[in-house]
């Protein structure tokens, strides 16, 4: 890889990893309702699942997903689910823990965060735009490990700034009110993140009854 291909995949790192999305929004949430220490489990997950994700796609492994329509949108739809859940989880959440008090319920862990990824649809989309702009049939395997090494660790920062922002708004969000509002926000936004995966997965099954 030249320093200008490097360069360019840095700053498509970031760009895509800063940018909205399911595990930014579900930071946001996590940073408002636990804190940004208690979050870190999860922001270092998205960026390890994240990395691996990418390597093993760059091997070809996701390719046995990208070939197979069917196995392809079974796995859609898991995320869909899955999302749904979580944006229920984050709809009926009404308290923020002001005092770092242990919750009834979890932020994400770091193998949560990291399997999450892999039923993450925007996940799919970067790390396939990755390993098709910026590989070849000729990359070797140190390549494929640069990149879900690169995309992995500026993944981190890029996500966690979404965590930290929670953290402060803690300040501002200290009423049920304002958390209800926050929360029912939070959950329409992971909602509107998933409508595009969520129409193709739908066109997908009325092609097949």
């Amino acid at each position: 890889m030249t320093l200008t291909a490097l360069i360019s995949f840095i700053i498509y790192s970031f760009v895509t990893s800063v940018t909205p999305g399911p595990n930014n929004i579900m930071l946001i949430s996590s940073g408002v309702s636990f804190g940004f220490k208690r979050t870190i489990p999860h922001i270092l997950g998205i960026g390890f699942g994240f990395g691996l994700m990418v390597t093993l796609v760059g091997f070809g492994i996701g390719s046995i997903l990208t070939n197979s329509k069917n196995l392809y949108e079974f796995v859609k739809i898991i995320g869909i689910v899955y999302l749904l859940y979580l944006a229920y989880q984050i709809y009926i959440s009404d308290s923020v823990n002001t005092n770092n008090k242990p919750k009834s319920h979890k932020p994400l862990n770091f193998l949560q965060a990291s399997l999450f990824q892999w039923v993450n649809p925007k996940a799919w989309v970067m790390t396939m735009g990755a390993v098709t702009a910026y590989t070849s049939s000729s990359s070797n395997i140190s390549i494929f490990l640069l990149i879900g090494l690169i995309y992995g660790a500026i993944s981190i920062p890029s996500v966690g700034v979404w965590a930290l922002v929670g953290d402060k708004l803690k300040a501002l969000i200290n009423d049920r009110k304002k958390i209800r509002i926050f929360n029912i926000s939070m959950a329409l936004l992971l909602l509107i993140s998933i409508i595009s995966p969520l129409v193709e997965t739908l066109s997908f099954l009325r092609e097949k009854i």
